[in-house]
C-alpha cells in the first residue's frame, strides 16, 4: 500500500505530544493494543488491532523528492536522475520488486501456466488521476529488466472535475470498473473477433521480427502476448469483477477507491498475484503531499487508510491468509516536524514510518526510535535498501541475487540493504 505524497510521521505512528506546540500539531494519541506506540486518534480502526502488525518508525534516504523517492521505495534503489532533474520513468530505471518478482516467475522451470501475471498494480499507475495524465512517475516499472516484467495494471476510473478525488469520496459501481490499462475493448467486440484480429497481427509481427530482431523486440513480442491472453481470460475477469464480493465486505474496506483498490488486491493474491501495489495517489495537487491540506488529511486521508488498512489485516487474518501473506503500508518520505500556520507540512524524507504486518512479522511491536521532534533516527534506522531486502527475505527470494542488466551484465537486485530480520518473531 503505497501513500504517494508523504504522510506525516507526527500525525499518524511517531506522535510527540509533549513536542512543543508548532511541532507536535493538532491531533492527539489514542489507545491501542501495543506498548510503546502512539497513534493518531484519526486511526482508531488501527489502534484497535495494533496487535496484528509492526509500526518502523525510523525509515530514512536522502532524497528528499517524490518522483525520485518513488522509485527509491518501490525498488531499494536511488533513482538516476537527480531531485528536480525529472518526472518520468526511463528505461534505465531500476526494476520494481515487483517485476523482479514476475522476472523470476516467467523463468521458474516449475511454474504452470497461468491466466495471471505474478505482479499488479492497482487502481492505477502513478499520475493517472493527479491531473498530471502525461507523468509516469517512475517505481512501479521493469526499467532495465524489460517492458515484458512491467505490472499488470488495472485503470478503475477518471475524476469528475479537477476537484474530485476518487480515492476518498463515494464512488459507485458504475463509474467504477477495475479494466487492464490500455485493454479496455467496446461492449460489441467479441472474443471471436479479437482472436481474428491477433491472427492479422501475428502474420505482421511475423514479417516485422524477420526484418528486426533484438532483445527489445523480444521483450515486446512476450508482453503483447501477456496482454492479449490477459484480455481474454474467463480467471481474469473472475478476479477483477469486484462486484463478486458480498455488499458488507465492501462497506467494510471502504467506498472510496482506495478502500475498493485495497479489496481488489485481496482478490488477486487469493487468485494467485503474488505481488500487488495499491497506490493511493495525488488528486488534487496535493493529497498526502500536505503543505497545505490539514484539513484533507484530517477528514479524508487518514479516515480512508485506517479503514482500508485495518479492513485488509482483519479480513486476511479471519481467512488465515495474514501468516502468509506480507503486508506493507507506506509513502516515500515523510514531513517536516515544525509546520506552517495552516498545519501544513513540507517535504522531510529523513524520518518517516512504515507498517509491516503477516509473512511472520511480529504482531502488536514497534522498531526504531525517532529523536523528541521526530526529525532523526536516534536508534535502528532502516533505508529503502533495507526495506526491499526485508520484502525480499519474506518472498523466499535471495537479495543478493543477480540478474542480467540490459546489456546482460549480472548486477545484484539489492546493493547494500540488509533484511531486518529482527522484524520476524
Amino acid at each position: 500500500m503505497f501513500l504517494f505524497g508523504g504522510p506525516s510521521q507526527l500525525e499518524t505512528f511517531d506522535m510527540k505530544p509533549d513536542a512543543p506546540q508548532d511541532i507536535r500539531g493538532p491531533f492527539r494519541p489514542t489507545a491501542c493494543r501495543t506498548p510503546g506506540l502512539l497513534i493518531s486518534d484519526h486511526l482508531p480502526r488501527l489502534a484497535n488491532i495494533s496487535d496484528k502488525y509492526c509500526v518502523v518508525r525510523t525509515m530514512t534516504h536522502p532524497y528528499n523528492d517524490h518522483s525520485g523517492g518513488g522509485h527509491y521505495l518501490q525498488t531499494g534503489k536511488s533513482w538516476h536522475i537527480p531531485i528536480g532533474g525529472g518526472f518520468n520513468a526511463t528505461s534505465r530505471d531500476w526494476p520494481s520488486m515487483g517485476s523482479v518478482v514476475e522476472y523470476l516467475a516467467q523463468r521458474d522451470p516449475r511454474r504452470r501456466e497461468r491466466d495471471l501475471p505474478s505482479y499488479a498494480v492497482v487502481p492505477s499507475r502513478l499520475g493517472h488521476l493527479e491531473g498530471r495524465g502525461q507523468y509516469l512517475r517512475p517505481g512501479e516499472y521493469a526499467g532495465w529488466l524489460g517492458q515484458a516484467n512491467n505490472p499488470l495494471t488495472t485503470r478503475a476510473m477518471n475524476k469528475r472535475d479537477n476537484n474530485d478525488n476518487p480515492f476518498w469520496r463515494f464512488c459507485t459501481d458504475a463509474e467504477m470498473n477495475f479494466q487492464i490499462d490500455g485493454l479496455a475493448f467496446p461492449p460489441d467486440l467479441q472474443l471471436a473477433r479479437v482472436n481474428s484480429r491477433r491472427s492479422l497481427l501475428d502474420q505482421f509481427e511475423s514479417q516485422r521480427r524477420g526484418l528486426l530482431e533484438s532483445q527489445r523486440t523480444r521483450d515486446h513480442d512476450r508482453f503483447q502476448q501477456r496482454a492479449l491472453a490477459l484480455a481474454t481470460s474467463d480467471a481474469t475477469r473472475r478476479a477483477l469483477n469486484i462486484r463478486q464480493e458480498p455488499e458488507r465486505l465492501r462497506d467494510f474496506y471502504g467506498r472510496g477507491l482506495f478502500g475498493q483498490a485495497t479489496l481488489m488486491a485481496r482478490r488477486l493474491v487469493e487468485a494467485g498475484v503474488r505481488f500487488v501495489t495499491v497506490h493511493y495517489d495525488c488528486c488534487d495537487g496535493y493529497s498526502w503531499d500536505s503543505h497545505l491540506h490539514s484539513n484533507d488529511v484530517r477528514n479524508h486521508l487518514l479516515p480512508t487508510f485506517d479503514q482500508a488498512l485495518a479492513a485488509l489485516l482483519s479480513d486476511l487474518d479471519e481467512r488465515g491468509l495474514l501468516e502468509e501473506t506480507l503486508v506493507v503500508a507506506i509513502g516515500e518520505m515523510g514531513r517536516t516536524p515544525r509546520a506552517n500556520p495552516q498545519w501544513g507540512r513540507n517535504h522531510w524524507s529523513t524520518l518517516f514510518p512504515a507498517v509491516l504486518a503477516g509473512a511472520g512479522i511480529r504482531r502488536g511491536a514497534v522498531y526504531g526510535t525517532s529523536d523528541r521532534i521526530a526529525e532523526y533516527v536516534t536508534d535502528r534506522p532502516v533505508t529503502p535498501e533495507d526495506l526491499a531486502a526485508t520484502i525480499y527475505h519474506a518472498l523466499g527470494i535471495d537479495p543478493h541475487l543477480q540478474l542480467p542488466d540490459a546489456q546482460g551484465r549480472p548486477t545484484t537486485i539489492v546493493e547494500g540493504g540488509r533484511p531486518v530480520l529482527d522484524l520476524f518473531g
